[in-house]
Formats: structure tokens, C-alpha cells, sequence
């Protein structure tokens, strides 16, 4: 349990940007911050092993939860089945419903709802962004909103669904991270779990035209690093 003079929240920790940014967010709000992270089949660990580093780095409880076994049930997704194509371009929602992973977010937050009420945290922190609502339902306020209730009332313990930049694009996160000072190094976006970010896909189109809006340089490798500037993203990760 934790200290009752300190505020814990529960951070679902992906890896990516979004949820790197908020992890520190919190962590600057001087909470006690547990990340949670999810095996659930994705096609890629890249992003958890990541997660890891940094949760160790900063000396932040870091558990990562294999929810594998129900791979059968959410693999109709180009993230979680290897033989679809990964679609390429930005976000939009004619091209990349394919990346869509069936009600994926009410389950991590059934979950880290559950963690919150076991240690006596009183929050859950998720990474939804404003960029997210094209495509993503389970990113848009009408979603967040119906689970914070269900949250209120599915415990003896209300727990609040926390989501700092719900209205916010990515390259405003990106701008508070970067006031914050933080290193985007630490993180990892691509849909590929290759050595280098393939530069191609919508969730690196996204990244690159954040930065660009920031005139500030990612400093990842990418295999191929188009110019972001000649054709924005449209939506995220």
C-alpha cells in the first residue's frame, strides 16, 4: 500500500511518447508513480524493453503484465497479427483503421483500475491525445468520460481516469516534454520493432511532424526520415 501522504496513481506506460511525457508529468506533480506496462501479443517488444529501461533509470515501479493469453481474442489487428501488412502514411482513418486493437483500452484500464485499488492509489494516468480521436474510439472524451464513471462505482474505492492531454496534440506533448527537459531518446514509436524506426509508417509520420511543429530534432535513427514539413500527420500513436 502506499503512503497515505503521498498521492500514488497508477501510469499505463507504453513506451511511446504520449505515455512517456505523462509518466513524468506525474512524476513532476510529486505522486507516487507505478507504471504498467502490457504484454498482449503485440507484434513487438521494443516498446516494453524500453519502458523498462526507463522505469529502472528513474527508479519507478515498473510491472509488466502478460495478458497474452488473449491474443485470440483482440488479433484483428495489423499490431498484434503478423501476417497483415502494416499500413503506411499518415493517420487517417480510411488507412489505418487497420492498427485498431478490439477494446483495447477499456482492458488496460480494467486492469490498472485494479492495481489502483489494491495499492490504494486513487488514479489511473493514460496517455490519450486529441490526434487520437479520428481513429481511435477509445481515446475520445465521450470514452474517457463513461469509464471515469464506471470507475466511480466499480470498487468501495472511486478511482479518477487521469488523461492530461485529452485535448491536446502530439506536438503539444511534445512541447511540454521538452520544457520539461525530457530526452525523447528514451522512447519508442515506430510499429516496427526493427533496430531503426522505419520513418514510413503513420505513428513515425506523427512523431517527425511533432517535432518539426517544435523545430526541434527527434533524436531517434530512422531507416528513412521523410520531411514531415511537405505532408503533416493528421493524428497518433
Amino acid at each position: 500500500m502506499n503512503d497515505a501522504s503521498t498521492p500514488a496513481t497508477v501510469v499505463i506506460y507504453s513506451g511511446g511518447m504520449d505515455s512517456y511525457t505523462v509518466l513524468h508529468r506525474a512524476l513532476r506533480e510529486g505522486r507516487e508513480v507505478h507504471a504498467l506496462s502490457f504484454d498482449y501479443g503485440q507484434r513487438h517488444a521494443r516498446e516494453l524493453e524500453v519502458a523498462a529501461r526507463v522505469c529502472r533509470n528513474l527508479g519507478v515501479p515498473h510491472q509488466v503484465v502478460d495478458i497474452r493469453a488473449i491474443h485470440g481474442l483482440i488479433d484483428a489487428s495489423a499490431l498484434t497479427d503478423a501476417r497483415r501488412a502494416l499500413p503506411e502514411g499518415d493517420y487517417a482513418e480510411e488507412n489505418l483503421t487497420a492498427t485498431v486493437v478490439p477494446n483495447r483500452n477499456m482492458i488496460l484500464l480494467s486492469l490498472a483500475i485494479a492495481k489502483a485499488v489494491n495499492i490504494g492509489a486513487g488514479r489511473v494516468d493514460y496517455g490519450a491525445h486529441g490526434g487520437d480521436h479520428v481513429l481511435y474510439p477509445d481515446c475520445r472524451p465521450e470514452f474517457v468520460e463513461a469509464m471515469n464513471a464506471v470507475a466511480g462505482i466499480a470498487n468501495f474505492q472511486a478511482v479518477e481516469i487521469h488523461t492530461p492531454y485529452l485535448q491536446a496534440g502530439k506536438a503539444e506533448i511534445l512541447a511540454d516534454g521538452l520544457a520539461m527537459g525530457l530526452d525523447y531518446a528514451d522512447t519508442w514509436t515506430c510499429y516496427r520493432g526493427e533496430a531503426l524506426a522505419c520513418g514510413r509508417c503513420g505513428s513515425c509520420r506523427e512523431r517527425l511532424a511533432a517535432f518539426a511543429a517544435n523545430d526541434a530534432t527527434d533524436p531517434l535513427g530512422y531507416c528513412q526520415r521523410p520531411d514531415p514539413a511537405a505532408e503533416p500527420a493528421k493524428g497518433g500513436e
